[in-house]
């Protein structure tokens, strides 16, 4: 494989996880089991979102573009992709303190709702 497809499988590869990490607490209302894996990438969002931290996937992707002979981007995956579609100014500290707070609100609510559905604590 050429590097300009493994810098695009990545990019596939990180939105997913974002997918994931925003949107998984509605697959472990299906499948409580995969409340392991899902839990760290959250914590992992919210913490990447929070302290400003790069992701790694971001810089591997910039090395694959930069091999392949393309221009590698500055800042992280959400404000060069994801963050032209919802806010075309591009991203803020403020903005990513409040999307850390919407990824960690809403699975909390998800998280909550399998815990009043199990039937809380079992003693």
């Amino acid at each position: 494989m050429s590097a300009p497809w493994l810098a695009d499988a990545v990019v596939l590869a990180h939105l997913a996880f974002i997918l994931f990490v925003m949107f998984g607490g509605l697959l472990v209302l299906r499948w409580p089991r995969l409340a392991w894996l899902h839990l760290p990438a959250a914590a992992w969002g919210v913490a990447v979102e929070w302290t400003g931290w790069i992701c790694p996937l971001t810089p591997l992707e910039n090395a694959l573009r930069e091999r392949a002979g393309q221009q590698a981007y500055g800042g992280d995956f959400v404000q060069h992709y994801i963050m032209p579609l919802i806010y075309p100014d591009g991203l803020t500290r403020h903005t990513q303190l409040v999307l850390g707070a919407l990824v960690l609100l809403l699975n909390v609510t998800v998280y909550a709702a399998l815990w009043r559905r199990r039937g809380g604590r079992r003693g």
